[in-house]
């Protein structure tokens, strides 16, 4: 391996504190001998966000979902808590609230911004998932319903977890029926059918899946606004009646990236896709990036695609800080755990860089998928002890 010249304690900045950062900073600590690392967010803690579905549900409180970011320390990784506001890559610093804070090496991983006020009357009349908080409040809300329609509705397209609305009506059917509660459960999305960023087969058995247990399934619906006061949501082509509506809403780039060089032209981040750099000296990983697959496709957004980055990004900046030139790539692959409720997951496992659809396989629900993804959520988390 050719040698290339590094002085000094390489200065690592990570933007984000969520999985990809948060598994970038703790894998970079290995080498903390050859790097000073600072990771910045604007919140105290990391919320778990595969472990929110179960949130809502009542499998989980949020204090066994949640830790504080400080605690990093321990692993001799600073946290600077500060709402980022732009990046000087000429000068390689970062803006915050607080001041700029300096880089050798740069690692954004801030995630995506949700947007439920794009669509209106959303906002007043949806409960959500995609926050600790909103999960709280949906969990409340589905342990005093009464019955009626439940209708869980798909924004838009890109949004964090390939499978989230899916494992969200899933586990919110169980969890009614167990208590009596007399409920239809209907799910309806802009996208054509469940989980379009994997193959056909994939989405043929989330749907048949649906169908057994008596979820419905509307694809190809574009949510246009809400009226709270009717309780109807309003589609392109009609409006729905609803009890309770949970929204997956549109997802955007935060707006320091969305105005920063480095957007692409829907203001998310165009990383290579293989060494998932941007500039000479940034990489990024995660939700806040749109890698475009085999016939323009994109790399779905998900919590185990951005700790597989995160790893390829830290070695290769340990490398390159110890002196040589880095080799590690990301391969695209994917092994995710679809919740189905009543302690049972179904698997998927394949990779997305083969084919513009991922070409997953999807293994048969079983309780051992179950445990699998409990122990992933367990070994995530333990990265803040």
């Amino acid at each position: 391996m050719p040698k290339v010249m590094a002085a000094g304690k390489t200065k690592v900045v990570i933007v984000g504190g969520g999985l990809g950062g948060l598994a970038c900073a703790r894998r970079l600590a290995r080498h903390h001998d050859k790097l000073d690392i600072c990771l910045v967010d604007r919140k105290t803690n990391h919320d778990f966000p595969p472990s929110f579905p179960w949130v809502t549900v009542r499998r989980r409180r949020a204090g066994n979902v949640s830790r504080p970011l400080e605690q990093l320390v321990r692993r001799g990784i600073r946290f600077t808590q500060a709402e980022v506001t732009g990046i000087d890559l000429d000068r390689g610093a970062i803006s915050t609230i607080s001041g700029k804070i300096p880089y050798d090496q740069l690692v954004l991983a801030p995630g995506a911004t949700l947007t439920p006020e794009s669509v209106d009357g959303l906002a007043e009349a949806a409960h959500g998932f995609y926050t600790l908080p909103d999960a709280e409040r949906l969990r409340d809300a589905l342990v005093t319903f009464g019955g009626g329609r439940v209708l869980i509705a798909v924004v838009a397209a890109p949004y964090r977890s390939l499978a989230a609305p899916y494992e969200a009506a899933f586990l919110i059917n169980d969890f009614l029926r167990k208590r009596d509660v007399p409920a239809k459960v209907d799910v309806a999305t802009a996208e054509p059918r469940p989980i379009p960023a994997a193959d056909h087969e994939v989405g043929d058995r989330v749907a048949a899946t649906l169908e057994r247990r008596g979820i419905g399934f509307q694809a190809d619906r574009l949510l246009e606004s809400v009226d709270p006061a009717a309780r109807e949501a309003r589609f392109s082509d009609g409006s729905e009646p609803f009890d309770l509506l949970i929204a997956i809403p549109p997802h955007r780039a935060p707006g320091f990236i969305a105005v920063s060089p480095l957007a692409g032209p829907n203001g998310w981040i165009r990383a290579a896709p293989f060494s998932l750099s941007v500039h000479s000296n940034v990489y990024a990983i995660g939700d806040v990036t749109e890698i475009e697959l085999a016939g323009g496709a994109k790399l779905p957004k998900a919590g185990v695609l951005a700790q597989a980055e995160a790893a390829v990004v830290a070695d290769n900046i340990a490398t390159t800080a110890a002196g040589y030139r880095p080799r590690r790539e990301f391969d695209g692959s994917l092994d995710y755990y679809l919740e189905l409720g009543s302690g049972r997951a179904a698997r998927a496992k394949g990779d997305f860089y083969r084919s513009a659809r991922g070409r997953l396989r999807f293994r048969r629900p079983a309780r051992r998928w179950h445990r699998a993804k409990v122990l992933f959520e367990r070994r995530s988390l333990r990265q803040l002890r």
